[in-house]
Parts: structure tokens; sequence; C-alpha cells
């Protein structure tokens, strides 16, 4: 004779899917709602960071940073900033750039020379198709989030 008995399983699994990766979370059963995830991904340049380089421009300290970041000089003296090498499927090179959960577009004479560095509280590089793919095709070419500092900070 077979006796089968079931009792409540102790934990439950959550993957939380993000921008830039996934995070598995382990909660107890009683605590099994969802809750997002503080993640602290490494390709991410801090205020901090930024200080400890003056007189770099903010794609110098990217370049610098970042494997597979390239930074050169443009013919009108601004610079051209590409992530993973010479093109990607758009047929383009340029990164998209997020300032504050808004997309930008390109400034004269480079991307980020319009942001004073010490407004900046970090910049993260996305440069995996598994991080991109929230941004669709728009971040092929990888992304440049960039989060400022809030009044008071």
């Amino acid at each position: 004779m077979i006796s089968f008995s079931m009792r409540a399983s102790l934990s439950v699994s959550f993957l939380i899917a993000l921008g830039s990766g996934c995070t598995h979370r382990n909660k107890p059963a009683a605590a099994a709602s969802p809750s997002p995830a503080s993640s602290t991904p490494s390709s991410t340049v801090t205020s901090e960071d930024i200080a400890k380089a003056p007189g770099q421009s903010i794609e110098q300290v990217l370049m610098s940073r970042f494997p597979g970041v390239e930074v050169s000089r443009t013919a009108d003296g601004g610079f051209a900033v590409r992530i993973r090498g010479g093109s990607s499927i758009r047929s383009g090179n340029t990164p998209l750039y997020v300032l504050d959960g808004v997309i930008i577009d390109p400034g004269p004479n480079g991307y980020l020379t319009g942001i004073n560095p010490n407004d900046i509280e970090s910049i993260e590089v996305l440069k995996e198709p598994a991080e991109t793919a929230l941004y669709g095709v728009r971040g092929a070419n990888g992304v440049i989030i960039i989060k400022t500092k809030r009044p008071g900070q």
C-alpha cells in the first residue's frame, strides 16, 4: 500500500526581469507578492567616479570605465560614442541615450556636452541584447542611461 501526504511549500522563487538583467528572488510562501528588485549593475559610473576625473568629459570617463565603449572626436570638435564596434542591425552606430527616463536626441558637439557633470548621479551602460531588449530596435546599438541628482542631493 502506498501512502501520500502533501505539505505547503516553504518558499516561492520569483524571476524579476529588468532592463538591466534578471534577478531571482526567493521569498517565504507567506510573503509571495512580487516586489521590485534592487540591483546594482557593475556597468555603472557614479557621481563619485566622475568627481575623481576632473577635466575629463563624461564621454572620456565612459571610455575609460567600460570595455567596448569607444569615444572619438568628430570633425566639428564633438564626441562620437560607439558601443560594441562599427555598426549593428540598424546600420547605424549611435547608442540610445535616456536622461531621467526620457529618450533624448543628440546635442551639438557631443551627446552629453549640455549636461553639467556635477548634476549627474549615475550613468549606466547597457551593451548586451538581453539588457537593451526593453528599448526595442532603438536600443540595438546599446543604451546609455543617465540619472541626474534631485534637488537637495
